[in-house]
């Protein structure tokens, strides 16, 4: 997926945080239980991946820059951070339009990337926890060292839109939770037909159709944002989906299956939802309005 490169993408509401040294001394790390709180929130579920943190006193470096030097889309071609912003003014300016016609209000979440640790209203993250959107304080984080994750752990095969397409799901997430289905749903149970999958299937379906709209979903100038997609990207988004469901990522770490413990979805379920929303819009994205069989 490539950005048009005099689309303007300043208005990308991106920070980055600086590393942080640890966490805090004699305190919890990001084990099982941080890790388990963590992965209802996010698009994965990484309980099985993720290894000992780090130990020493947390040191915040600035409350983040602003990526000033991002402004075009030949920025967000040739630079991941850059392209985490272009990905973040495309998303505001679609669900800006979106939003209404669902019969809800937009407002931004905040987007913050990050190095190594950060801290968060839903605890310590790190990028063992992979991308995620914490509802307390509103905020997509992302580390982008998860891409690598994503391709050497996962078996995901990349692409700027497959990167793009995690980003999109947490935003999912942020719609979510400023339009009330988040509180309309509080339960946390696994299961295939549970509560939790379809928070994710649904945040999977808002991500394809925040990709089908992409390529004319335009800036202030009117110029498009992205380039139309090519099948070969939505092969690489369809991939990233598939990557992360929670069947794959308990094959590859235990060598078996326990649809009674999803949290977040089959590899199918993934690629089926995002395939909806990519071709029939938002509004296809009732994950709570079908039975378990249907998801």
């Amino acid at each position: 997926m490539t950005f048009n490169p005099n689309a303007d993408i300043s208005g990308g509401k991106t920070r980055k945080r600086g590393r942080t040294a640890g966490i805090a001394a004699g305190g919890v790390g990001l084990g099982a239980v941080a890790v388990l709180l963590l992965s209802q929130l996010l698009g994965v579920d990484l309980t099985g991946f993720v290894g000992g943190g780090a130990t020493g006193q947390t040191q915040e470096i600035g409350t983040g820059e602003t990526l000033e030097n991002c402004r075009t889309g030949a920025d967000a071609n040739a630079n991941i951070e850059c392209r985490m912003k272009g990905a973040a003014a495309s998303l505001e300016t679609y669900w800006a339009d979106e939003m209404p016609a669902l019969g809800g209000q937009y407002s931004s979440p905040q987007f913050m990337l990050f190095t190594g640790q950060t801290e968060t209203q839903c605890g310590t993250a790190s990028s063992a926890s992979g991308p995620f959107y914490c509802p307390p304080d509103q905020t997509v984080y992302v580390d982008t060292t998860f891409y690598d994750e994503l391709r050497t752990r996962f078996g995901a095969s990349g692409g700027p839109l497959a990167e793009m397409y995690v980003v999109a799901h947490e935003w999912g997430h942020h719609i979510q939770n400023i339009g009330g289905i988040m509180d309309a749903h509080p339960g946390k149970q696994s299961g295939a037909g549970s509560d939790s999958v379809r928070i994710e299937l649904q945040a999977d379906c808002f991500a394809g159709a925040w990709a089908g709209a992409a390529s004319t979903t335009k800036d202030e100038n009117g110029v498009a944002f992205l380039q139309p997609i090519t099948q070969a990207q939505v092969a690489d988004a369809l991939n990233a989906a598939a990557a992360v469901g929670d069947d794959h990522i308990q094959e590859a770490s235990s060598g078996h299956v326990e649809p009674d413990t999803w949290t977040h979805g089959s590899s199918e379920q993934r690629q089926r939802w995002f395939g909806r929303g990519f071709t029939d819009g938002a509004e296809a994205c009732d994950t709570f309005g079908v039975g378990a069989g249907s998801l």
